[in-house]
């Protein structure tokens, strides 16, 4: 048995600065923090705060008047910052720069006389917080069918604008199917696709076309960018398993496995997905290759707030 393991893979430049802004806002102004919702969607991290005296709410009025509190990475409302504030909340926002641009791509376009569609996954705390910037003048589209079903204003404007975390794969037929049926449709001048998601998708394809017996996808249950890993492989015929960890692997998946994928969701932290090769190794994989795809380098600024913090603790 060989492993492949994806290039790139796990976390990405969002969830690094989120995970950050967590850590330093601890080392800024002790415990506890506040943390609306998972500030990432892994459980492995949200515990490894919990331990460290992070208290994980799901709405303000579970935290204390004037206490520090973190947003996370998948952004909220207006209607949350208006009820931080009103709570007088030392607000620390951990909304990944890419969700916080299709915020104001929102804000823009309705001011502009657009109805915006949205394309993205109802539930999802990225989609709820962007929403909320113009609820009167979104509308939700999940699927193809909605797309062709929806009801339609003859002389609107519509803007199209997608979920970060869902893939050019992802929208393409919902995009296409908008296009068909709407003349007066554009697209946002500038990609909303989130660069990790596509990229990590693109390493799954690659490591498939490679000829792997069966997908490992290191992520926890709630992290829709690591189930989408799992359902590239399998489109392709590919058998996947999405697991939070080493323990999770079952040996009979690999009795017979010759060539095993590895990756890791936008979530997970890498050292999840090595422990999962050293638990491969000592299910008999004899070597460990790469199959890269893409380099990245992106990195995102910390709040001046804790990055002035950051600063002094050097």
């Amino acid at each position: 048995m060989r492993v492949l393991l994806a290039n790139p893979r796990c976390c990405c430049a969002g969830v690094d600065r989120a995970v950050e802004i967590v850590d330093v806002a601890l080392k800024r102004f002790g415990a506890p923090v506040y943390v609306r919702k998972e500030i990432v969607h892994n459980s492995h991290v949200v515990e490894s705060f919990r331990e460290r005296g992070v208290i994980f709410v799901e709405e303000l009025d579970e935290v204390p008047p004037g206490a520090v509190t973190v947003f996370s990475a998948h952004g909220v409302s207006p209607a949350v910052e208006s009820a931080a504030a009103g709570r007088s909340l030392t607000v620390i926002d951990a909304t990944c720069p890419l969700v916080t641009k299709v915020h104001s791509e929102v804000i823009r376009f309705v001011k502009e006389g657009y109805h915006v569609l949205l394309v993205g996954h109802q539930g999802h705390e990225e989609v709820e917080g962007t929403m909320g910037f113009a609820p009167d003048n979104i509308t939700l589209v999940e699927n193809v069918s909605q797309a062709t079903e929806m009801e339609i204003a003859p002389a609107a404007k519509y803007m199209i604008l997608m979920q970060t975390t869902l893939s050019v794969d992802d929208t393409r037929e919902i995009v296409d199917s908008l296009r068909k049926r709407l003349s007066n449709v554009e697209l946002p001048p500038s990609e909303d696709i989130c660069y990790a998601t596509q990229n990590r998708q693109n390493a799954v394809k690659e490591m498939c076309g490679r000829g792997i017996d069966l997908l490992l996808v290191v992520g926890s249950w709630n992290s829709s960018n690591a189930k989408r890993l799992a359902e590239v492989a399998t489109s392709r015929g590919i058998e996947a398993r999405l697991i939070d960890g080493a323990g999770e692997i079952v040996p009979d998946w690999v009795v017979n496995a010759v060539l095993v994928g590895v990756t890791g969701g936008a979530s997970t932290p890498d050292a999840l997905v090595q422990g999962v090769v050293d638990r491969l190794r000592a299910l008999g994989a004899e070597s460990v290759e790469l199959c890269t795809t893409a380099e990245e380098n992106t990195v995102f600024k910390l709040p001046p707030i804790l990055a002035d913090a950051k600063a002094k603790a050097r």
